[in-house]
């Protein structure tokens, strides 16, 4: 009941905040950026539109995500509003998953409303021009949007863990957004130095050191399997998918543990 009561609590803060007009403006700018898309391709409008459309929301949600770890956890502690969240009998640790489960499951429903907004304007543009390559709403799109549930899952967990230790708001904005791309980036880096050793002076030692954060950050880039939709084929999809999947939830559940023992060792003035 504790954290059923805190996972209540946290979605009545967030819907004060104001994160219905954020979903509505979100996905009225999803429309209108895979409409645009569509529109000045010349070629496969369907397959950039969903293309831009993935794009958009995976840089998105994260930001939407920073915002909420802010209110649920940094503007309740500088606002002390913890000496009544954090009062008997609530221990520290239902009121710190409570609101990590009402980030993610807010996170989720707003994923599920992109995805189903980005699906129907899909299929508006496939009926208006058919591609010799056209692109798969099916099986294939729902393995694409699962996989960027589970990097969300990641995400929220570095952004709780941020704002109990950061002292201001920026440095959960700024510290999150880092990682993410740090997560996302370095993989293909070390591809690119592998493939063309040409672009650079000393490319291998610089490929050794990008190569130390493959030990310190999860591989947000094997969760990016978006080519299966675009291009209707399950061969795109990773070999070792299953090993990415587990090491991103393991990494997101290392992080949840770290964040409740940081939290429960955090002296409050």
């Amino acid at each position: 009941m504790p954290l059923k009561t805190e996972i209540l609590t946290a979605i009545r803060i967030v819907s004060r905040a104001k994160f219905i007009p954020i979903c509505i403006y979100s996905a009225i700018f999803l429309i209108l950026i895979t409409w645009l898309s569509a529109e000045f391709s010349g070629r496969q409008p369907a397959t950039v539109a969903l293309d831009i459309g993935i794009s958009y929301i995976k840089i998105v949600l994260p930001i939407i995500c920073i915002l909420l770890a802010q209110e649920l956890f940094t503007k309740e502690f500088d606002r002390k509003l913890y000496l009544t969240s954090l009062s008997y009998p609530k221990t520290r640790q239902s009121f710190l998953l409570g609101r990590l489960v009402a980030i993610y499951a807010l996170q989720i429903a707003l994923l599920f409303l992109l995805s189903l907004t980005l699906l129907l304007c899909l299929k508006s543009i496939s009926a208006g021009y058919e591609q010799a390559t056209p692109v798969s709403l099916g099986k294939p799109y729902l393995i694409t949007f699962s996989f960027i549930a589970i990097e969300l899952f990641v995400i929220a967990a570095i952004a709780s863990l941020l704002a109990i230790r950061a002292s201001t708001p920026s440095f959960v904005l700024i510290g999150t957004v880092g990682f993410t791309l740090a997560a996302r980036s370095f993989a293909p880096m070390i591809a690119l130095l592998e493939n063309n050793t040409s672009l650079m002076k000393n490319s291998s030692e610089y490929k050794s050191s990008i190569g130390i954060l493959g030990y310190l950050l999860p591989d947000f880039n094997a969760l990016d399997t978006r080519a299966i939709a675009l291009y209707d084929s399950l061969t795109f999809l990773p070999h070792n998918w299953t090993l990415n999947i587990a090491t991103n939830l393991l990494y997101g559940i290392g992080l949840i543990t770290l964040s409740i023992w940081s939290l429960n060792r955090k002296k409050f003035i």
